[in-house]
């Protein structure tokens, strides 16, 4: 969709694939096998495999999305494009770390950004107004990004080589654990104000995210957060973890963050 307005693109997706899939409850059916069965035993959502061998649709939607980040992968390498895929909980600050990061990577690098939102472009806007080109994916009752939206995104962005691509997904510390968009890494954002313990809360999403980002330092003496625990506590989830407290809004350590943009 073309907002008549601002000439931007917005994708609109139905949800997830996890969702959006055919499934299958308490019913007959034939196959091209020349079978019939029932599933009054197994109502659980469900595909067949090339044997005939029940799969679960959760396991089918994640393989065909592995698929797709494979290729996604492939294609941001053979470019030397540098995928980030940045999560967090809803408010933790993603955004401002984006324009803040636009701005002040100026013209070493060219910044893209693949904003995802169950609704609204306000974020996409705000990184257009900090100077990069962003496309805004709207989710509908969808908690997370795809790896088939990444490369429908992709296609639009039209990165060029050398140039970093900046994921902002669906603020969720759940869903979006489980998938491969085709990232370089996945960069987890909390802020000062979640408290010390969120990595013990999701160990999934700390434990799949080789860089962590510890916002709003700015406030931290404000909300008596303590930095030392944190970092304690993202260690005992994922001890390889790269841990970096910054606050994007004032700019404080925020050069040891670019040097992640730099390095990879």
């Amino acid at each position: 969709m073309v907002d008549p307005e601002t000439g931007q693109e917005t994708l609109l997706r139905n949800g997830s694939l996890l969702h959006g899939e055919h499934d299958h409850h308490g019913h007959d059916h034939h196959h091209d096998q020349d079978h019939h069965h029932s599933h009054e035993g197994n109502d659980k959502p469900h595909v067949h495999g090339p044997n005939g061998e029940i799969i679960s649709l959760e396991q089918a939607v994640l393989s065909k999305n592995d698929q797709i980040a494979e290729r996604n992968r492939g294609w941001f390498e053979g470019r030397g494009v540098l995928a980030l895929n940045l999560v967090s909980s809803p408010g933790a600050g993603k955004t401002t770390l984006l324009e803040r990061t636009i701005r002040e990577i100026g013209g070493q690098r060219r910044v893209y950004v693949i904003e995802g939102d169950q609704m609204t472009s306000n974020d996409a806007e705000r990184v257009r107004a900090a100077g990069a080109k962003a496309i805004q994916i709207n989710t509908g009752a969808g908690c997370h990004l795809e790896a088939d939206m990444i490369s429908d995104a992709v296609k639009q962005l039209d990165p060029e080589s050398g140039s970093v691509v900046l994921i902002e997904n669906v603020g969720n510390l759940v869903c979006p654990s489980m998938f491969d968009l085709g990232e370089k890494m996945k960069v987890a954002v909390i802020s000062t104000t979640e408290g010390e313990d969120k990595p013990l809360k999701y160990p999934h999403m700390f434990r799949a995210s080789e860089v962590v980002v510890i916002n709003k330092m700015d406030i931290a003496e404000v909300v008596e957060f303590d930095e030392i625990e944190c970092r304690r506590n993202i260690a005992e989830v994922n001890p390889k973890a790269k841990v970096i407290s910054v606050s994007a809004k004032t700019g404080v350590n925020f050069e040891e963050w670019l040097e992640v943009l730099k390095d990879n």
